[in-house]
């Protein structure tokens, strides 16, 4: 299969709208009802799996860090769709061919569009120890959920919406219209019933015909490790309820990574400092170093100079939807003492007798850096 936005002809920076376009308009013209070539059921199949990865940010996102393997690794409910799906998805999204004014780009939301509930975004703020080990989150909303008096229909118990006289149920009128060119048909919601199909003649006292009132509710949220801050999590279906038992929305759970001052990130690797004294440095030792889940044990060689770099493989965090884990970078700085005792000052002048000139520097302290995260 080839690479999501090829598959689309969108940009990698396309937006949810532009995807959405671009997957109707293929999908118009690869429908297995439309399109009798050899090859038009895969290739449906093959854009309808690209739009429902590129339309779900949490998908999306770590598409975009780790390719298809990061999809396959990475649980949240992805898998390839087969064609009953992809016809699913299609008509979920877009209502199939209902018209000329849908099937060239016009014409009004669809009845489930109409009936569905909103999406509800939050923010969770993370700790680099969070994303370390990922965590469960319980987080509170303020939403609208489905009327238990009336059991999500909108009408009063003992009543039930009864079928639009105008449209007879459809939730469409159809005009035909005669010009020069021929007859033309133009779809249009029923005015009567706002294109659901039913009225509601005694409406529920306590949703008032909405068949959903406002709530709260609580929803755990689990958190993968390896999270950054331009990562999105996409629960389906517990957004607000839909008006009279249409579909819930969505909860889009932004997530965002406080700055831990420990640590520079790069990705999932870490660099961390470690100040030591000019004796320490000399000398070499084990030292314990800050990581994302606790402290790690480094040992620093005899002679170890200022601005070199350590890794410690496998110390940083982990990848997300993937095994394995990124580096510590442990970076050392020789400390100077500002100011000096009287035999600190007598044994420095002593050292300074014997230990000859500095050499010349051979590389700048970033390189090293550099060169350290390419190894």
């Amino acid at each position: 299969m080839s690479e999501y936005y090829a598959l689309l002809k969108v940009s990698r920076t396309a937006s949810e709208a532009d995807i959405k376009k671009a997957y109707r308009k293929l999908a118009m013209e690869l429908h297995p009802d439309r399109n009798n070539e050899p090859d038009a059921e895969e290739r449906f199949k093959e854009i309808t799996e690209a739009y429902e990865v590129l339309c779900d940010p949490e998908l999306r996102a770590r598409y975009d860090r780790y390719g298809k393997a990061g999809l396959a690794g990475g649980g949240g409910g992805y898998h390839h769709v087969d064609l009953a799906e992809a016809l699913n998805i299609f008509m979920r999204d877009f209502g199939g061919f209902s018209g000329l004014d849908s099937l060239f780009g016009g014409g009004g939301r669809t009845r489930a569009d109409t009936k569905r509930g909103q999406d509800i975004r939050v923010t969770v703020k993370l700790t680099l120890p969070e994303v370390a080990t990922g965590v469960k989150r319980t987080i509170k909303l303020k939403t609208l959920e489905r009327c238990q008096r009336c059991e999500g229909s909108g009408a009063a118990p003992g009543n039930r919406p009864v079928r639009c006289a105008t449209c007879n149920g459809t939730g469409e009128v159809r005009r035909a219209a005669r010009s020069m060119f021929g007859q033309f048909v133009s779809v249009q919601p029923c005015p009567t019933c706002a294109g659901e199909g039913e009225i509601i003649t005694s409406p529920c006292e306590i949703c008032r015909g909405e068949g959903r009132v406002r709530a709260d509710r609580t929803v755990v949220v689990e958190v993968p490790a390896g999270v950054s801050s331009n990562n999105y999590l996409t629960l389906r279906g517990q957004g607000a309820a839909g008006q009279r038992n249409g579909a819930a929305g969505d909860l889009l759970v932004m997530l965002e990574v406080k700055e831990d001052d420990r640590f520079v990130r790069e990705g999932d690797d870490l660099i961390v400092d470690l100040p030591l004294s000019f004796s320490q440095a000399a000398l070499g030792g084990t030292f314990k170093v800050a990581s994302a889940t606790g402290e790690e044990s480094l040992t620093v060689p005899t002679g170890t100079q200022t601005e070199t770099v350590f890794r410690l493989k496998g110390k940083g965090l982990p990848h997300l939807g993937q095994d394995g884990k990124g580096d510590l970078h442990v970076r050392v700085h020789v400390w100077t003492p500002e100011s000096l005792t009287p035999d600190q000052e007598r044994l420095f002048k002593e050292l300074a007798r014997t230990e000859g000139d500095p050499p010349k520097r051979s590389s700048s302290f970033w390189s090293r850096v550099k060169e350290a995260l390419r190894a």
